[in-house]
């Protein structure tokens, strides 16, 4: 499938572009993907920072992606569908009434303005219809994972299982180790409480809280991660790690001999109470 307009031909993928963080509401991160002339937005929750921010930088929008329904990632895409009619992409099945070009693992979008190609990945869970993009330009990789995976920490299953969660997330896991993640909140210190509660002997993990810690002294935004970082100090892609299983045991989350499925849904329920 391909998501060029017709008569268009993709400009060649460029290294030249740079992803703008523009926090909203209490804690969610929006994206602006832009090459200093053209962007796109990716999960507009609200579309009066975007306005700003494509005001403040001169920048014009050129197409939506949206990674999933919650109203926090697509709530401000009518507003900026009354100050340009672009292309909304957008998972295929999780009920996004704006979508004009549905999408489903395997699909491919591009960004002709930008020489942007995104590639799309099924990834339920958080909702059913949960989506990812994926750039896969050599030497610059990034993942646009909406509130799948979070620096430190997943997003809850408000729909989905811990069965799908947890594929979804080894699907993520598998991209290259310098994969900026660019997920859709600031919870890390939070999530990586948690982390040190149920693996208080990684010492990677110990040194990524004082390293994010700082950064939010200083109001830093610590997205985005990487999905090398992630595997080194994130429990929901350790769940297999003995530490881990054993904390999950002690703290009679989990039963001897559970299997890995269940370490992980045991480890998701304790997040959600912790």
């Amino acid at each position: 499938m391909t998501d060029t307009p017709a008569n268009t031909q993709p400009s060649a993928p460029r290294n030249d572009l740079s992803v703008l963080t523009v926090p909203a509401f209490k804690d969610n991160y929006l994206w602006l993907i832009h090459d200093g002339r053209h962007a796109a937005v990716v999960d507009p929750g609200d579309a009066a920072p975007i306005l700003a921010a494509l005001a403040e930088h001169g920048l014009t929008l050129t197409a939506i992606l949206l990674t999933h329904h919650h109203a926090d990632h697509i709530g401000g895409v009518p507003a900026l569908l009354e100050n340009a009619r672009v292309p909304v992409y957008g998972p295929r099945d999780d009920g996004i009434a704006d979508v004009t070009h549905p999408l489903a693992e395997g699909d491919r979008v591009t960004v002709p303005e930008l020489g942007l190609e995104l590639e799309v990945l099924d990834v339920p869970g958080h909702t059913l219809g949960h989506i990812a993009y994926v750039r896969r330009t050599p030497g610059l990789h990034w993942l646009f994972c909406g509130d799948t995976l979070f620096a430190g920490g997943c997003g809850r299953l408000f729909e989905g299982t811990p069965v799908q969660m947890a594929a979804s997330l080894e699907k993520l896991a598998a991209l290259p180790e310098d994969t900026e993640v660019y997920c859709a909140h600031e919870y890390t210190l939070s999530n990586l409480r948690f982390a040190q509660a149920v693996e208080p002997g990684n010492e990677a993990l110990a040194l990524r809280v004082k390293d994010e810690s700082a950064k939010r002294a200083l109001d830093v935004p610590t997205v985005p991660t990487s999905i090398g970082l992630e595997r080194r100090t994130n429990p929901f892609l350790r769940y297999r790690e003995a530490e881990i299983v054993g904390e999950l045991v002690k703290a009679g989350k989990l039963a001897e001999g559970a299997t890995p499925l269940q370490a992980f849904a045991a480890l998701r329920e304790w997040k959600n109470v912790f």
